[in-house]
């Protein structure tokens, strides 16, 4: 069972301070008020870069600030 448990195991990529990084924004859809239109809005939006690591799941990014969400994101 652990075999294939292992399997299905994905490498945990590893960040560093200063490492640019695209932000998903399919947790943020309603910041983009006035694009209507969903399928041509763009998928992922950045690059920022990586302000601070608090675990292997939490990262702090340095936001523009254009951007209104949370300085810290989870990077599952």
């Amino acid at each position: 069972m652990k075999r294939y448990a292992d399997r299905k195991q994905e490498e945990v990529e590893k960040y560093k301070i200063g490492n640019l990084v695209l932000l998903s924004i399919k947790d943020i859809k309603w910041q983009m008020v006035k694009r209507r239109l969903e399928k041509l809005t763009e998928q992922f939006v950045g690059p920022y870069r990586v302000k601070r690591i608090f675990s292997t799941n939490t990262i702090e990014l340095k936001l523009s600030g254009s951007v209104k969400i949370h300085s810290i994101v989870n990077i599952s």
